[in-house]
């Protein structure tokens, strides 16, 4: 008889390994948990594109938005923040036609918009990315276990509020600090893998070899 994983994992058919509970409705969604979510991110790229798509997620799943995620990179160039930057009323009406994004006027516009502040980070601490890691929690401030209910009742940090307050200040809209929160789980800021998950020691690993951008 197996024995009953913890609660907030579960073992996938395929290979029986203990992952996160968020990620069983696909195999995709489970190579995106074993593969992106929760690895620390440096490329300014990656971590715009993620930033934007957080914004496109409010009020929808993250699985809905993975699955559209190639056509938001088609849609929005890659989420090269230069090339965004000049987009125009022209290039809105455009992806207010496109099916295989989330036609919301208001994100869309809010895209253009971040990408225009992306690059005024730039200007002021080289790249995006080393403002982000800025805020990378305390390891001293995490749970010491991270158990699944202690991760049901981490839906903002201090530092996603700090973020959030300090983006809006400077311009950015869709940066709530719950968007922000998510944004740091995906992108390694925190490793939310759940104890248990065969994922998380690997996140550990990657964050020790991580560089980070100053």
């Amino acid at each position: 008889m197996t024995a009953r994983l913890p609660e907030g994992l579960f073992a996938a058919d395929e290979d029986g390994a203990a992952r996160c509970a968020w990620c069983q409705a696909t195999p995709a969604y489970r190579a995106y948990h074993d593969s992106e979510w929760g690895f620390p991110v440096t490329d300014d790229r990656r971590l715009f594109e993620k930033i934007c798509l957080e914004g496109f997620q409010s009020g929808l799943s993250w699985l809905t938005i993975l699955n559209k995620r190639e056509a938001f990179r088609r849609a929005f160039a890659e989420f090269d923040a230069e090339r965004v930057a000049r987009f125009k009323e022209r290039d809105v009406e455009r992806l207010l036609a496109d099916a295989g994004i989330v036609r919301h006027r208001g994100k869309i516009e809010s895209t253009i918009n971040n990408a225009k502040r992306v690059l005024e980070l730039r200007d002021e601490f080289g790249s995006l990315a080393a403002y982000a890691w800025r805020f990378e929690a305390d390891a001293a401030s995490r749970p010491k276990r991270l158990t699944w209910a202690a991760l049901r009742a981490m839906s903002t940090s201090p530092e996603s509020v700090a973020m959030s307050k300090d983006l809006k200040k400077r311009g950015w809209s869709f940066v709530g600090p719950t968007t922000v929160y998510a944004f740091m789980q995906a992108m390694g800021l925190v490793n939310d893998h759940v104890e248990g998950c065969h994922v998380r020691e690997r996140a550990v690993q990657a964050r020790q070899a991580l560089s980070v951008p100053r």
